[in-house]
């Protein structure tokens, strides 16, 4: 055989073994069921999701979404992923710390963070990340993206100008926050997103603590409770995350699992940036609701008083006192608790 015909040989035989392992990469098609804790104000961001994992896996990925509440409540998410009832999760970890004994800290202390940088460092580059997917580990399920919410005020049906004003009321809202309100005799209760049209309309609740207005309005929530009140406590107020069942996740190639934690990546930052540009639009519009801020002595009243929760947090287990002490390291950085 001459040298010409050797190294033709040898590249043929180089691009054909190429594409086996194309197409062995991809000899299965993988199909999730994913579930999110939004309603439809994220469709279109699903859409895209959905057509970028299809077109980047060639089509060996393919997604179902669902919304929140369509087959389990966004607060059984962990225990459904785990049992495999679906494969793909996207909640907020302070929906089940009674689950994930670190998922109040991962939701979002009261005063953790105060922009969403600042909370992206924490995670990815403090070490937090890490002790949380030890935790959801422990549970069965894989931790394979963090995702960072935005505004998170307080809607009510009645005008508030004081925390006393609440004490009145009851209202939604997630295990931190909740704790703080209940410290000023603010009654409090647990209701799904999916839920709280029809909880303020019938007033089983008088005002929640959810989200920033463009949430609110894709709820239709300014249909029923007119007021809008920004209580200063943190921002963002609460942590996003995605995670897999480990069996789903174990029979994807390694290629699969890299497209898919990219695109998931890329899905949540598209989720933060809408809720970021449509807050500050709706805000400066100054129309949905009318806006208030809660007068700065009650925001620091409630500041101080959930301090202890960062305490009673890094007393339920060792991990959670590693990741509290992060956080206050990480304050005292920042000058905002002293040495």
């Amino acid at each position: 055989m001459t040298l010409s015909a050797f190294v033709k040989s040898a590249l043929a035989t180089s691009v054909a073994a190429s594409v086996l392992a194309s197409q062995a990469v991809y000899a299965d098609t993988v199909r999730l069921r994913m579930h999110t804790f939004y309603g439809t104000e994220v469709d279109s961001i699903a859409s895209d999701l959905r057509e970028r994992v299809e077109e980047a896996s060639d089509g060996s990925i393919r997604l179902q979404f669902f919304r929140g509440g369509a087959l389990v409540d966004s607060d059984q998410f962990v225990e459904a992923v785990a049992r495999g009832s679906i494969d793909l999760a996207h909640g907020v970890g302070s929906y089940w710390p009674g689950t994930v004994g670190i998922g109040t800290i991962e939701g979002g202390l009261p005063g953790a963070w105060v922009d969403v940088e600042e909370a992206r460092d924490i995670f990815a580059n403090q070490g937090l990340d890490e002790l949380v997917a030890e935790a959801y580990e422990e549970k069965g399920v894989k931790l394979i993206g963090r995702g960072f919410g935005s505004d998170y005020g307080l809607v009510t049906t009645e005008p508030v100008d004081s925390l006393e004003d609440l004490q009145d009321m009851r209202i939604r809202a997630t295990s931190s926050i909740a704790t703080v309100l209940e410290k000023f005799d603010i009654p409090t209760a647990f209701i799904p997103g999916e839920e709280l049209y029809v909880a303020l309309s019938t007033g089983v609740i008088d005002g929640a603590v959810y989200g920033g207005p463009i949430e609110y309005e894709q709820l239709r929530i300014d249909e029923v409770a007119g007021y809008y009140t920004d209580m200063n406590l943190i921002n963002p107020g609460w942590t996003e995350n995605a995670f897999i069942n480990p069996n789903t996740w174990e029979r994807m190639s390694e290629e699969q699992q890299q497209i898919l934690t990219t695109e998931i990546d890329q899905y949540l930052r598209d989720v933060h940036n809408w809720l970021e540009e449509g807050n500050h639009r709706l805000i400066e519009e100054g129309e949905l609701f009318e806006f208030s801020t809660l007068p700065e002595e009650d925001s620091r009243r409630m500041a101080e008083a959930s301090l202890p929760i960062w305490k009673e947090e890094a007393q339920r287990s060792e991990r959670n006192a590693k990741a509290v002490e992060i956080l206050i390291e990480n304050a005292k950085a920042k000058g905002r608790i002293s040495e």
